[in-house]
């Protein structure tokens, strides 16, 4: 396996237990960064750490502040940072197991791979995999990585089982923050039926190679271009104008333009899926 592993330790269920190690589920090797060049030079610019009274300063007198009013800091030293680090932990313990249902759409963060660290791990990461498969329940246990605990939830997956860091109750914004001010409104039926009747149109499976960052891709064209010495520039494509005015008719020509009934492509034949969706787990945000 090429990937190195962002943690290792051992899962246990109960007095199960067995090596593993995690591996990142997701990659941004594919998304392009730049760096800020001298526009004459083109030599890489170093940032400076510059105070406003004093001008540029030596890092070695740099210390960290918390701010906890406009202009005034707490000073935290680096020892007392450590005093408090968590150290990372070496058991994934599985303390429940719940619906997958029961857990927001919210809460779910970043997915891992969780497999077996060795040949000796096979048989209780089996039975782990095979009894969750047979229940159909998601697991929920508690990690620290790179000094932070985290809840991490794990279903399984094909032969193995993904896990998913799960955000704090403190960082899940409440949504009654933002729709409690939304007037209470009853759309008009017939307009429903008819945008029902668009979404039963562009119904079809999830691909998601259909689903690029047409804006990342434009910009691999371009470097690609300026490479060759071409240096044009690449248009990404615009949806129509939707400064609806006549709502009901936007409705209705909806429901006979490109992609209706007459028109619309027919969704691509299912390819072999996993038992298990690659989203998560859905749940309506409450």
């Amino acid at each position: 396996m090429a990937a190195r592993p962002t943690w290792q330790g051992h899962l246990r269920l109960s007095l199960v237990t067995c090596p593993v190690a995690l591996y990142t589920a997701t990659a941004a090797a594919g998304d392009v960064h730049f760096n800020l060049l001298h526009k004459d030079t083109h030599n890489r610019i170093r940032m400076i750490p510059t105070d406003p009274e004093l001008g540029p300063v030596e890092r070695r007198d740099l210390v960290k502040g918390y701010q906890y009013e406009k202009d005034r800091y707490i000073v935290i030293t680096q020892d007392e940072i450590d005093s408090v680090r968590l150290e990372s932990t070496r058991t994934i313990d599985i303390e429940r197991f719940v619906d997958e249902d029961e857990i927001d759409r919210l809460y779910w963060d970043s997915p891992y791979f969780l497999v077996p660290d060795g040949k000796l791990a096979i048989d209780a990461y089996s039975v782990i995999r095979d009894a969750m498969k047979k229940t159909g329940r998601i697991a929920l246990g508690r990690v620290v990585m790179h000094t932070r605990e985290r809840i991490m939830a794990i279903e399984a997956r094909d032969k193995g089982l993904l896990a998913y860091t799960i955000r704090s109750h403190d960082e899940v914004r409440d949504a009654a923050d933002f729709f409690d001010d939304i007037p209470a409104h009853k759309a008009d039926p017939g307009m429903v039926a008819i945008a029902e009747k668009i979404i039963e149109q562009k119904d079809g499976d999830f691909d998601p190679s259909e689903f690029n960052d047409r804006y990342e891709d434009a910009l691999r064209k371009l470097i690609a271009q300026k490479e060759k010495g071409a240096g044009r520039k690449v248009k990404v494509e615009e949806p129509d104008d939707t400064n609806v005015v006549d709502l009901m008719e936007a409705l209705k020509k909806s429901l006979g333009a490109k992609g209706g009934a007459s028109t619309a492509r027919k969704p691509a034949a299912k390819k072999a899926a996993p038992k298990k969706k690659a989203a998560a787990p859905r749940k309506k945000a409450s």
